[in-house]
């Protein structure tokens, strides 16, 4: 084992220490060594160089990194809801083979009132007895992004399918699905209710 030698710094701090202590009986008391200074300067290492990866000349690079994909749509987040109605029933809704029985536009609502709005639509239908209602949000408008953080567009349209789950109308509704183009596409929901 390589002998460490103080340094002036440590041999005082060590010197105030020793003279403060009495040695134990039959003991000498230890002396620190002078301190040894170095005669020169150590060299400095130069810093390492990065190492490359070997490779042949035509291989081929290595893959990058996985991409990220883009967050599901409301769609297709309601797509992989199980099923809680008949699948013959639920196809035709799909394909925009039913008509809905009545229908509630939300365009140019705030959130606050839409989500009134909603609330009001789902429970009457309910209690008038209809079983397929249309709800229209709109795509939503893409406004200029200019913050760090990306918001998504169509606040409305990400919003209501959060509602339909929660009280007082997560009771009422039995299936939420995107609705067909030719009801309003990625822009409407249909929401088939429950029996009273």
């Amino acid at each position: 084992m390589r002998r460490r030698h103080l340094n002036p710094e440590e041999r005082l701090l060590w010197e105030t220490v020793a003279k403060t202590a009495k040695p134990l009986s039959g003991r000498r008391a230890f002396v620190a060594e002078p301190a040894v200074e170095p005669t020169r300067a150590q060299p400095m290492l130069p810093p390492p160089k990065p190492r490359a990866l070997p490779f042949l000349l035509g291989e081929k690079a290595a893959r990058a990194a996985p991409r990220l994909d883009a967050p599901k749509t409301p769609g297709q987040a309601l797509a992989e809801h199980p099923l809680s109605m008949d699948a013959k029933t639920h196809t035709r809704m799909t394909k925009g083979k039913l008509m809905p029985e009545a229908r509630l536009d939300l365009h140019g609502m705030t959130i606050a009132e839409a989500h009134a709005e909603l609330i009001a639509f789902i429970l009457t239908a309910r209690a008038q007895g209809q079983r397929l209602v249309l709800v229209i949000t709109g795509k939503g408008k893409a406004a200029h992004d200019s913050g760090a953080i990306p918001h998504r567009i169509g606040a409305l349209r990400h919003q209501m399918p959060h509602w339909l789950r929660l009280p007082p109308l997560g009771p009422a509704v039995q299936q939420v699905a995107e609705a067909h183009l030719r009801h309003g596409g990625s822009g409407a929901y249909y929401v088939y209710l429950r029996r009273k």
